[in-house]
């Protein structure tokens, strides 16, 4: 039986969100580092719409699965709302929504593989 995707779609998601919460806590210990600049993580929609989920050939008239495999969020510069005179544009506030929307994310994610394993669970025993 092949993988549900669902779980690895799951999985890719808690890895974004991994990166992210790195790179947000990095942001937050470089707040009074002069000249550092704050970074983010692309979006997951991106992500996930460069990762092709694979697909299978289940007959010979169908036509053959092309695709890439997932790939690894890349950070990119944040846009801050504040620059100091330092050069540093780490604004504490919008770090701490951010990590508050990672922590949303993960018990959201969290929820849905336990709610669709107790789905798969019950109709296996039924």
């Amino acid at each position: 039986m092949d993988p549900v995707n669902l779980f690895a779609v799951a999985s890719q998601h808690s890895r974004w969100l991994s990166v992210r919460q790195s790179t947000i806590a990095q942001n937050i210990a470089n707040a009074n580092t002069p000249g550092y600049k704050a970074a983010d993580v692309t979006p997951f929609e991106s992500t996930l719409a460069a990762t092709q989920l694979t697909m299978t050939q289940t007959r010979p008239a169908h036509m053959a699965p092309t695709g890439r495999g997932p790939s690894d969020p890349e950070t990119r510069e944040d846009e801050s709302w504040e620059t100091m005179h330092s050069g540093n544009n780490v604004s504490l506030e919008q770090q701490l929504m951010k990590a508050g929307e990672v922590g949303g994310a993960y018990a959201l994610n969290t929820g849905l593989v336990k709610a669709f394993h107790r789905m798969l669970m019950a109709s296996s025993k039924g």
